[in-house]
């Protein structure tokens, strides 16, 4: 589910190969992928309909670049954007202003710490409508100052249906519980990946990943590891792959991405 910031790798990225099943209903075999977050039952937003008969774009193209604020309204990178940009991109795209506010400081300061990365603002939107509905998944709300509330977790990654066993590792003190793990936050991190990619986009001097700037901080951080070169069709179908790895997903990405940029003028 960053991403703020502190422009340098937390740890090295552990790869874990997982081995998919035969799907035997449609006979097809789902290859092995690097993954770092585990499957984890997510519940998508309404307004898109995952079902949809219209074939998904097989990636989506950057949108064009936030404007970036003449003077930084705050200490973290939702003060980075243009305050009118903002307001016109949210209008347009009904992305709530505080959260497209993390995904596109998050692009201004990845696109100026690591431009060959080449990820766009759409597509960090398009994986944070997917994950928690910009932030207001159930009852949840994104504060002034980034933080979900009430927090958002994700199922129990208990290896039930299609959910990977993923035992407790932290104690509860990431994910709430004690006794097996799950994913937290806006974007959905699970303890283990919050532990290796973890940031203070917010700048209050907490890292926390029910804060959207630093969850937004620490999901940029972490694409811009799997893949570079996220502006071309290759490079963002092995970062959106590498974050979650089912088709679907990246179909479902690929959407809402598309629909941002497609909203805005000359879109």
């Amino acid at each position: 589910m960053p991403p703020w910031y502190k422009p340098r790798m937390r740890a090295p990225l552990r790869i874990v190969l997982i081995a998919v099943a035969a799907l035997a209903a449609l006979g097809l075999v789902i290859g092995a992928i690097v993954v770092f977050l585990a499957p984890r039952g997510r519940v998508l937003p309404e307004s898109l309909d995952p079902h949809s008969e219209e074939p998904a774009p097989s990636w989506a193209p950057p949108a064009e670049p936030p404007v970036a604020a003449a003077t930084p309204t705050g200490p973290g990178i939702a003060g980075l954007v243009d305050a009118d940009w903002l307001a016109r991109v949210s209008e347009a795209t009904g992305i709530p202003e505080r959260s497209l506010a993390a995904y596109a400081g998050a692009a201004l300061v990845k696109a100026q710490s690591m431009p060959e990365c080449g990820l766009a603002w759409n597509t960090i939107a398009g994986i944070g409508a997917a994950e928690s509905d910009h932030g207001r998944h159930g009852a949840s709300r994104v504060g002034t100052d980034g933080v979900v509330t009430p927090p958002i977790y994700g199922p129990p990654l208990d290896g039930g249906p299609g959910v990977e066993h993923v035992p407790d590792s932290d104690g509860g003190a990431i994910d709430g519980s004690a006794e097996i793990d799950r994913a937290s936050g806006p974007f959905q991190l699970i303890p283990q990946t919050w532990r290796n990619w973890h940031t203070d986009g917010s700048g209050d001097g907490v890292e926390d990943p029910q804060n959207i700037d630093d969850a937004a901080m620490a999901t940029v951080n972490y694409l811009c590891r799997v893949s570079i070169h996220i502006d071309t069709e290759e490079g963002w179908n092995a970062a959106v792959a590498g974050f979650n790895s089912p088709q679907s997903y990246r179909d479902t990405v690929a959407r809402f991405a598309t629909r941002y940029a497609a909203a805005l003028p000359g879109g």
